[in-house]
């Protein structure tokens, strides 16, 4: 069996999925409902809250934004090159300016239980999606920087066992003789 017909491109064949345009989708939402909170009812929020919370609450919401929108802005990529609208080599460019890997977690943020709930809501959300678009890019990028992809588990388990079988078989064929 060739070793290249064993080959599975998760991120590749991820990227083309239907379950890439479900998380473009989800992603494309997080960032539509968190300017409605953040123009609507977010605002209405922070104004009643006091020191230190309401500095929190400030700092919270740019680090929210600015996390999807670099979250929306790999998305946009990723569907443009699988449209066909831009390159690998573009594409690559464009993703080198963007922070997939956002700052500290939600244990380091003082006072993170006395934020308003919507803002605690959607924070959690796109750390969510942050960690899952990581994982799809670091699947990516190893398959383009490497040029090779990870093998199939359980086509090379096959692998060894038939490599195995065929090691054993001349003494099988004693017992059964």
């Amino acid at each position: 069996m060739d070793q290249t017909s064993m080959m599975v491109c998760f991120g590749q064949h991820f990227a083309r999925s239907d379950k890439f345009e479900d998380i473009f989708k989800q992603g494309m939402a997080l960032v539509e409902r968190t300017a409605a909170y953040l123009d609507g009812e977010g605002r209405k929020e922070a104004k009643s809250l006091k020191p230190p919370v309401s500095v929190v609450y400030a700092t919270q919401s740019m680090r929210l934004t600015t996390r999807l929108l670099d979250l929306a802005s790999w998305l946009l990529i990723q569907r443009s090159l699988k449209d066909g609208e831009i390159s690998l080599k573009d594409a690559l460019a464009k993703r080198e300016g963007l922070k997939l890997r956002p700052f500290g977690r939600i244990s380091h943020i003082k006072h993170f239980e006395d934020l308003p709930e919507g803002l605690k809501g959607l924070i959690h959300q796109s750390y969510n999606l942050c960690d899952r678009l990581h994982q799809i890019d670091v699947a990516l990028r190893g398959e383009i920087h490497d040029t090779q992809c990870r093998f199939d588990p359980v086509n090379e388990q096959h692998r060894l066992l038939e490599a195995r079988f065929r090691q054993h078989a001349p003494s099988l064929n004693t017992f059964v003789n």
